[in-house]
């Protein structure tokens, strides 16, 4: 079924909600959710192992989840009952929990990477130009975003 938008709006921030109208349902939760799905994990562990490349605060894995930390402590308990990560003690201050991953987690987190780095149907299905095109808007789109430390 076709989403209908609004089409044809002369000002800057109606086209700019419309292109993120359009690519917001292209981009999450449907990839995110059928990535997690068949990794059989949760999108918030998904969204964790994303994180977890070294060994993260509890503190700081809620900043970079965007979440409140009492949510972090449900992510890591799910996390260690899938012996995905473990807290442990932090080195430098005994009383702060670091979250780690284990060795499967590790393999988990590198196959999830391998799964988000694969262009959805979507991208695949456009012409060559057409993707080339797609690569030099977000591209530029990137290099003027904060979130991308570009």
């Amino acid at each position: 079924m076709a989403r209908k938008v609004k089409l044809g709006s002369a000002a800057g921030e109606g086209l700019a909600a419309e292109a993120w109208g359009l690519l917001i349902p292209l981009v999450y939760p449907p990839r995110f959710i059928e990535i997690a799905h068949k990794l059989d994990v949760t999108p918030a562990i998904l969204g964790a192992l994303r994180f977890l490349e070294q060994p993260q605060t509890m503190g700081r894995m809620a900043e970079l989840l965007h979440c409140d930390p009492s949510n972090v402590t449900g992510i890591v308990d799910a996390l260690e009952d899938r012996n995905l990560a473990e807290r442990k003690p932090s080195e430098v201050d005994r009383r702060v929990k670091v979250v780690e991953l284990t060795v499967p987690g590790e393999k988990l987190r590198a196959r999830s990477i391998e799964e988000m780095r694969k262009p959805p149907a979507w991208i695949k299905s456009l012409s060559a130009a057409d993707q080339r095109k797609l690569r030099d808007i977000l591209e530029r789109a990137a290099t003027s975003s904060p979130a991308t430390g570009r």
